[in-house]
């Protein structure tokens, strides 16, 4: 097996005085496709701004492409291939569509062909954005707010696309749709690390789940296994 893309050990976060995450393991592997799970409170979304470098950890390492990003800031993390669609989607207010997605190639610097032809690419992926790309992204219907989050963070030409609730809030039959995109993206290439609250979404979308209840990692494995532990089903799946 090839060497993580990702690797996180002995992770430790949280807001101030505040201690969230005491005791985090994980991996992401080239090409794979990831998912935390957990109940509300357990860290998860602490996890995720911990790699991204919105918060510093208070110890522990993260590696990504053999690189220690631990006490990078966000930019270094992007620059470097991660990029994170935060819960909440966080567009920006009085922005349409496409400047939403401008924002996402901040930091790329591959030539406005490279850029221009990405934003096709969104659009194809997504063609609800086309339809509205001059309409102010706040004010679109909350999927379609969120397919605008994630071609934001795709447009960063990540190797690693990390998702806060992807499905939170929306409507089953959106949450469906993008479920299918992300298997497109991820087919060309890109991994995933999601956060869902929604279980057996992410059952479906991950090779490899982690279970992280009060900070910690408490287990983990391939999704088929983790789907058939029967704490699991009975915590989160209600069978």
């Amino acid at each position: 097996m090839s060497a993580p893309l990702l690797q996180v050990s002995g992770l430790q976060s949280g807001y101030g005085d505040v201690q969230v995450v005491w005791n985090v393991d994980l991996a992401v592997q080239p090409g794979a496709a990831v998912a935390l799970i957990g109940s509300n409170g357990a860290g998860k979304t602490t996890i995720l701004r911990t790699l991204s470098g919105l918060l510093r950890p208070l110890a522990g390492r993260i590696t990504f492409g053999g690189e220690d990003i631990a006490d990078s800031p966000p930019a270094t993390a992007v620059q470097l291939g991660l990029s994170h669609v935060p819960e909440g989607r966080r567009l920006i207010t009085g922005l349409n569509v496409e400047d939403n997605l401008m924002l996402g190639a901040y930091l790329r610097r591959d030539g406005r062909a490279a850029i221009r032809a990405d934003i096709e690419r969104m659009y194809e992926l997504f063609p609800r954005l086309a339809e509205r790309r001059r309409q102010d992204a706040t004010t679109m219907s909350g999927g379609e707010q969120q397919m605008c989050a994630i071609a934001r963070g795709l447009m960063a030409a990540p190797r690693l696309l990390m998702i806060d609730e992807l499905s939170l809030g929306l409507a089953p039959a959106i949450v469906d749709q993008l479920a299918e995109t992300l298997k497109t993206v991820r087919n060309g290439g890109t991994s995933l690390l999601l956060v869902e609250q929604d279980v057996e979404i992410a059952l479906e979308l991950a090779d490899h789940v982690y279970v992280i209840d009060q900070g910690r990692t408490v287990l983990d494995g391939p999704s088929a296994l983790i789907a058939n532990e029967p704490s699991i089903r009975e915590a989160y799946i209600g069978s």
